[in-house]
């Protein structure tokens, strides 16, 4: 989904969305408060701005320090969330009917950097391992990203 289209589902919500001059990141939250850095591209926006939207919807508390196991597996959830709100299975199908061929153009035509599509497959390999089935395609995650469609 695109910033301004995540920007516009969230408008009528109480959540605060604002661009600011961040240092050290590039989107921070608190409370109902959404910082995403001024001097990115909209691109990393909406993958910053998604992945902060999961941390809304899915962290409990504080989760900065990443040593502790339980705020490990928050940050997953909510990337998670993220990878699934930006591009998830169905995104995946898309991109093979629309013949795309390399990850390049699978996050363009997503709409996503190539770095969070990439993070988002390996998610996606972990959760449900060498393959998964979705409606009537098999996407494979190893050894290498594949999608068949069931006959």
């Amino acid at each position: 989904m695109e910033y301004e289209a995540l920007l516009k589902e969230y408008d009528a919500t109480e959540l605060i969305i604002k661009e600011k001059d961040l240092q050290g990141s590039n989107g921070r939250i608190r409370g109902n408060r959404i910082a995403i850095k001024k001097d990115i591209s909209l691109r990393q926006k909406a993958c910053v701005l998604a992945e902060e939207l999961g941390h809304y919807h899915t962290t409990v508390g504080d989760i900065l320090d990443q040593t502790d196991v339980s705020n490990r597996k928050q940050e997953r959830t909510a990337r998670l969330w993220a990878y699934n709100k930006q591009i998830g299975l169905s995104g995946l199908v898309h991109c093979f009917e629309a013949r795309c061929q390399n990850t390049h153009e699978m996050a363009d035509h997503l709409g996503v950097t190539e770095a969070f599509l990439q993070d988002a497959l390996e998610c996606y390999r972990q959760k449900y391992g060498i393959c998964t089935s979705y409606q009537q395609y098999t996407i494979y995650f190893e050894p290498k990203l594949a999608i068949c469609k069931k006959l």
